[in-house]
């Protein structure tokens, strides 16, 4: 059964026996450039910038609960800076700095609201955010219709 249908746990050997032609890049498949501005965005700028993102969250947020820790209200304060900017710009402040934003794959310019919650939704899960295809494309890129592309 796992032949046929293959798996995440069967690895490169899985495609290579699948008949799918195996591509030469991340992104290759979807028309994406080897490098430079438009070919998937690296893992580091996407953990970079993720991490920013978190920090800035965590000072927004203590800056309406200071001199308590802003505890759970960074979670909404993370949720409302990475919603809004993808949904209506294609990044995040912490995606700006690191040089990445988030496309549609369709084509389409803007990523828009419901793909944006999405997105962050799965993120927020984790699990969905850090397995990852051969076109470096997590779950919650494939689920949205979206990649993370470099500037």
């Amino acid at each position: 059964m796992g032949r046929v249908l293959g798996s995440w746990l069967s690895g490169p050997s899985a495609l290579r026996e699948s008949g799918e032609p195996q591509q030469r890049w991340r992104g290759e498949r979807l028309g994406l450039p080897e490098q430079g501005p438009g070919s998937v965005a690296p893992t580091g700028r996407r953990a970079v910038g993720f991490l920013l993102d978190i920090v800035l969250a965590a000072l927004v947020a203590g800056l309406f609960t200071a001199p308590d820790l802003p505890g759970n209200w960074s979670l909404l304060s993370w949720a409302l800076i990475t919603v809004l900017p993808v949904a209506f710009f294609g990044f995040t402040p912490g995606m700006g700095v690191a040089g990445i934003w988030v496309a549609r794959v369709d084509g389409s310019s803007l990523v828009g609201l419901p793909r944006a919650l999405l997105r962050c939704v799965l993120t927020a899960v984790l699990v969905p955010a850090v397995l990852w295809n051969t076109d470096g494309r997590s779950w919650h890129d494939r689920l949205s219709g979206t990649v993370v592309l470099r500037r």
